[in-house]
């Protein structure tokens, strides 16, 4: 069983091209990130523009964002990522979904969509606001730095 990390984009980049973990700059974006780095075996961005994005891949800066979107084109969005996590990651069944992020990127398909492949999802953070997922993962990534102490 693998334990699969995604992790939803913002809007605070770089204004330079970088791979895509380094691009974005928010404490929240880097609170997830060191999160998954830890509970899962493997992640992945989430990205409004360009779907679904492997940490080491090279990404311009953008101005584009789904809570803008209309309805369709998140369902069009998440159909896209769907289509990627099929070609791009071995999923067996069983396998969990961790996702990190708004509910933009996981309400219209996407999450239903991976629990068709008969993988779980879990949303540590669901029904928190920015403030306590900023809380959050800052406790949780200083404890499991001090798990890594002992």
């Amino acid at each position: 069983m693998k334990r699969i990390g995604l992790v939803g984009c913002v809007k605070a980049k770089l204004d330079t091209p970088q791979i895509a973990c380094e691009l974005y700059t928010s404490a929240l974006f880097k609170g997830r990130r060191l999160y998954v780095e830890t509970s899962c075996t493997e992640w992945w961005i989430l990205s409004a523009k360009h779907g679904l994005v492997h940490p080491e891949e090279l990404l311009s800066p953008y101005d584009f964002t789904l809570k803008k979107a209309t309805k369709k084109g998140r369902m069009i969005w998440s159909k896209r990522v769907l289509e990627a996590i099929n070609e791009r990651i071995d999923v067996t069944a069983g396998d969990v979904f961790e996702i990190h992020a708004g509910i933009e990127y996981r309400n219209f398909g996407v999450a239903a969509g991976i629990r068709r492949k008969g993988c779980l999802v879990s949303v540590p953070t669901i029904g928190m606001g920015i403030g306590k997922q900023l809380k959050f993962y800052k406790e949780q990534n200083y404890l499991q730095q001090l798990d890594r102490k002992l």
